[in-house]
Formats: structure tokens, sequence, C-alpha cells
């Protein structure tokens, strides 16, 4: 079971840099419910059994990370928690709403960044966060200067003309983080959001999940890369097989251990007896 985070909680709009408040409502669950909960969920591809019937819990307030090997389940499970693969079997609460009962409820109070980003190319990085903020139902000039503000927290100002064909893997990551935040969402959901960024980049989108999450807004997303998780999560939850091993706060998944070895205590080794390779590194005759 997933706790909610401790301490002060301070209003999201009015932390430096984020956009202000429109006064549309943000939809808030309710009173000490949490702000996901997975029960049951199951998903098959033929014979593969993707996900085999996971409960989860994430806890309104929480920055939490959903760890596991490749072909864990990580992304097929994300999926279906925000309506993008519809599962065989199990429900999906998001802030008390179900994903699959009411899809047009649920998504309207999500945030999403898919692994595989796709982007409106042949967009300006301005049009682009202009344009998802029209999606989301804000008035042109609330979209507009929601745009900005977010493409300077990100540090895209420089590129926001530029045509979003042109950005790097990096940049696409920002400017998809920034249409996923426009509508001011109490839940966002990042699949593998720093995979094929630099550190810079890196550094500043931890830095506004952070103060995205320390409004009392919830963050869930997927990685491989431990030290990431162990730095930036305070709950923890690893699945292997398409099954949850473990869920926690971080310190309680890592035992006293790191996360990293931790993580591999659980999962176990994946690698084939290294003397069948006896011949790699051996030059050729």
């Amino acid at each position: 079971m997933v706790s909610t985070r401790t301490g002060e909680v301070m209003d999201y709009e009015s932390a430096p840099g984020v956009p202000s408040d429109t006064g549309l409502p943000r939809y808030q669950p309710a009173t000490g419910g949490p702000a996901v909960a997975v029960r049951g969920l199951w998903k098959k591809f033929g014979d593969k059994e993707a996900v085999a019937g996971i409960d989860l819990e994430i806890a309104a307030g929480s920055l939490a990370g959903l760890v596991g090997p490749n072909g864990a389940g990580k992304t097929t499970s994300l999926s279906m928690m925000t309506g993008l693969l519809r599962p065989d079997g199990g429900q999906v609460l998001v802030n008390g709403l179900d994903v699959w009962a009411d899809p047009p409820a649920a998504k309207a109070i999500m945030g999403v960044v898919p692994a595989e980003v796709r982007l409106f190319e042949r967009l300006s990085g301005e049009e682009l966060l202009e344009y998802s903020g029209r999606l989301r139902g804000l008035p042109a000039a609330e979209a507009r200067s929601r745009a900005a503000q977010l493409l300077n927290v990100l540090d895209l100002t420089e590129d926001a003309n530029r045509l979003v064909a042109d950005y790097s893997t990096g940049m696409r990551k920002k400017a998809a983080l920034g249409c996923a935040l426009i509508h001011n969402p109490s839940m966002l959901f990042l699949d593998e959001p720093l995979e094929g960024v630099d550190p810079v980049s890196a550094d500043v989108i931890r830095r506004l999940l952070t103060r995205f999450v320390a409004s009392g807004s919830t963050v869930l997303f997927s990685s491989h890369v431990m030290e990431l998780v162990e730095q930036v999560c305070d709950h923890v939850s690893i699945i292997d097989k398409g099954k949850i091993v473990v869920s926690g706060t971080t310190d309680q998944v890592r035992g006293g251990k790191t996360l990293q070895r931790a993580f591999i205590d659980l999962v176990g080794p994946r690698a084939h007896d290294e003397e069948v390779l006896s011949w790699l590194g051996s030059s050729s005759s």
C-alpha cells in the first residue's frame, strides 16, 4: 500500500514559473482516496500474458515510480491505466473515476506522455502547446499565456518558433511534457520520460516534476533507470513478468540497499552463463 506524502502542500499555481489559475476547477478525489487504484488489471497478447492481474494503489501527492526489466509489462500497464489500451480484465480508477467506464471524464484530469512520443511535427513548439491547450478547453488567450510560461520553464523559448520536426529527442520530450501539463491535470502519467534525454534536459524535467508534485498533484512514471527513480521518487513499485513484485516507499523497497541492488535481488539475474561466450574478445585467426 502506498501512503500519502507528508509535509506542507502549496498551491501549484503559486509556484514560480507555473501557469496561473484560470478559474477552471481541477477535479479533486474523495478525501483520503488514492489517486490511482488498479484492481485485477490483466492483458494478454496471443499466448503471452503481458499483465497478469495486477493490483496497485498510488496515493495522492506521490511521485511514484514503476520499474521493471524490459518486457515486464510497464508500458502495457500504463497504456491501460491511461485509456490507450483496453484491458482484458480489471478496473482502473483515477481520482475515483473509472477510466474505462467513463473515458472522457477520466482523461480530462490526466496528463500523459507515452514512451513513443508522437507530435504534430508541422507545428512550431509554441503552436503545439497552444493547440494542446485549446484541445483541453482553454480559452485562446489563456492557452497562449500558459504555452509561453511552459516553454520558458522547459527551456524551449529560443526554439519556440522552430518546427517540432526539427526538434531533438530531448526537446520533443520536453514539448510533450508541456502538452501534458498545460491543462493543469491532477494526475500525470509518464512512460520512460528521460529515455534519450541529455543530462541538462533531464535535470529540467526532474525539477519540474518535483515542483508539480509539491503542489499536491500526483505523478506515476515508468523507468528502468534505478538511479533516477531512487533520486526523485518517494514510492516505488517493481513489476516483473506482468506481476507487481513489491510496492511501497522507496526506503521500504530498498531495504537498506541501493534500489538497483534490491531490484536485481528481486527480479533475479537475466544473463546466461558467460562461459558460452568464451570466444568473445578473442582475436580472430
